[in-house]
Parts: C-alpha cells; sequence; structure tokens
C-alpha cells in the first residue's frame, strides 16, 4: 500500500496592530522639492565659495601641468599648446628638481619620527609624571605653534650664527661649532632641529588626548601582574595609541612635505640648493614664469603626500 504525504494547510498570520508609520499619509512632492530648495540654499554659499578657492584653482593648474603657459602667454591665452608630461620629463631631467627631492624625503623621514618621539615623550609626562604647573607646562610646549614664523626664524638665526648661543655653547665643551646656515653639511639638520621645535605642540596635544583616553584599570592590572613600566608602555599604551599615532603620522606627513617656510625665510633654499625643497622649487619656478613646471612640481609632491598616506595607514591600521 502507498503511503500518502499529508499536506497540513499553514495557519494564517494575524493581522497585527496597524504601524502608525506606515498609515501616514505619503509627503507630497511639492512639500519635498520644497525643502531640497532650502537645504540647498543654506549649502550653497560653503558649494560657491569651495567651488571658487577650492576645485577651481585644482582644475586650472592639472590644465597647466600639460601645457605650455608661461608668464608671456597670460594675456594670450589662446596661445598656450598642450604638451602632455613634457613638464614632468623636464621635472626630473632637471638636477636641481632631484636634489629638491632628497632634501625633502631627508626632511619627511628625519623629522617626522623625532617629532613623534619628542612629543609622545612629552605627552606621558604630562600625563603622569608632572603634576604640578601641569596647565603652564602645555601652554609652553604648544606656544611655538601659534608663534609667526618670522619672529622664530629671526631667534633661530641668531642662535644659528658662528658666534650665536648654540656654538657658545658647544665651545663649552671644547666642540668648535659649525656655521650652521651657510655650511651645506648643516643647514638642513638645523632647520629640522627648529622645525621639529616649532612643531611639536599639535601632535603632543594629540598623543596627551589619547593617553587619556586608554583606560587606567589595564595598568593597574599590568602592575599586579608585574609587568614594569616599560613592559605596559610597550604592551598596552603604545597598541592603543595605533590610531592615534596614524593621525599625527599622516599630519605631519601632508606638513613636512610641503616643507616650505623654513627654507623660505632662513636660508632661500641654500646653500647650494642644500635646503631646496619640492615646494620651494615650484615657488621658484613660478616666480620666474613657468607656471607649467611649477604646477607639475606641485602635483608631484601630491601624489607623494598620497602615497606616503597610502603606506603608514597600511602600517599604522587597526590589527584585528
Amino acid at each position: 500500500m502507498t503511503p500518502t504525504a499529508s499536506v497540513k494547510a499553514s495557519p494564517e498570520r494575524t493581522a497585527g496592530p496597524a504601524d502608525p508609520r506606515r498609515t501616514a499619509p505619503p509627503r507630497t512632492a511639492p512639500g519635498r522639492l520644497r525643502r531640497t530648495l532650502i537645504a540647498w540654499g543654506f549649502c550653497s554659499p560653503f558649494i560657491a565659495l569651495f567651488a571658487t578657492f577650492g576645485v577651481w584653482p585644482i582644475f586650472s593648474s592639472l590644465t597647466m601641468s600639460v601645457t605650455d603657459i608661461t608668464s608671456r602667454d597670460l594675456r594670450t591665452p589662446f596661445r598656450v599648446n598642450f604638451v602632455g608630461l613634457e613638464n614632468y620629463n623636464a621635472l626630473f631631467s632637471d638636477p636641481t628638481f632631484a636634489r629638491a627631492i632628497l632634501n625633502t624625503f631627508y626632511f619627511v623621514a628625519v623629522g617626522i619620527p623625532l617629532t613623534m618621539v619628542i612629543a609622545l615623550a612629552l605627552a606621558v609626562a604630562l600625563n603622569s609624571g608632572i603634576q604640578r604647573a601641569k596647565v603652564f607646562f602645555r601652554v609652553a610646549y604648544f606656544a611655538p605653534v601659534v608663534t609667526s614664523v618670522v619672529a622664530i626664524a629671526v631667534v633661530w638665526r641668531y642662535l644659528y650664527k658662528p658666534d650665536g648661543m648654540i656654538n657658545s655653547i658647544l665651545a663649552l665643551i671644547g666642540i668648535h661649532g659649525p656655521d650652521w646656515l651657510n655650511d651645506p653639511s648643516w643647514s638642513m639638520p638645523a632647520l629640522i632641529l627648529m622645525a621639529v621645535w616649532r612643531h611639536f605642540g599639535i601632535p603632543m596635544v594629540i598623543f596627551l588626548a589619547g593617553l587619556q583616553a586608554v583606560p587606567a584599570e589595564l595598568y593597574e592590572a599590568a602592575r599586579i601582574d608585574g609587568a614594569t613600566r616599560w613592559r605596559a608602555f610597550h604592551s598596552i599604551t603604545l597598541p592603543l595609541l595605533r590610531p592615534t599615532t596614524l593621525i599625527v603620522a599622516v599630519l605631519l606627513s601632508v606638513s613636512y612635505l610641503q616643507f616650505f617656510e623654513e627654507p623660505f625665510v632662513m636660508t632661500s633654499g641654500g646653500p647650494l640648493d642644500s635646503t631646496t625643497s619640492i615646494s620651494y622649487y615650484a615657488y621658484e619656478q613660478f616666480g620666474f614664469g613657468n607656471y607649467g613646471l611649477a604646477s607639475a612640481a606641485s602635483y608631484v609632491l601630491v601624489a607623494a603626500i598620497a602615497l606616503l598616506s597610502f603606506v603608514q595607514f597600511r602600517i599604522f591600521r587597526a590589527k584585528a
């Protein structure tokens, strides 16, 4: 006898209480359009300013980087010719630009780690060791950030003179100091030292905020387990500061790769192009009227910033 399959009827779903959101009348098209137009009206001043002073200059400089435009072509823009990558080829064929690339990456490779180490050390001291006058030290360490670069340059030029304070201190221990800003071997280290002193304030504040977000219970547990301060710092503080370190590294990279103010006010790119940076090179070419070449140098700098930021995101990204 063949068994027959019995089919059970599924019970019907009982209708629940009506959802007031579903029973609400739909919004009318004129009312939605009116709200959209009002929102765009409030946003339009910012959009206009951003398009005028942000998008348009970027588009213009990108266009200039692939043309042969110079200062002579401003009154006759129709004579400008499309030259493709010739400006970029000219850049990398110029030994001055090659020296500017090496100077910039030397500045970045030494300046960023030194700034981060000093900023983190001071942040740790302000967060734990220094209890009295903590506010005073925070303000004092942050003061160089808000001080005029011209005033800073005047002071540091006096410090770097052959008979300045730095060489006087070195003479006390029997070291004959160099002519810092006029010696090609010492001009870049001198600018790096000044830049680190000038820029470590913001990373210090960011690191201090990151340290204050670390739970104190973790340090107490580590102390109970017998961990030393260095072990706790290495195993707790540094891993939890990875997002903060990423922010600091990216901000410093963007700032240091645009290395311009220090050579501009201190050395004018000398001596012997030892402090010429990519930004300063672009500035000089713009002053010479080589607008296409200056724009191409600027986009080489943009590519360097993007590449270094990508590498830093890969290195300091949070581990799963």
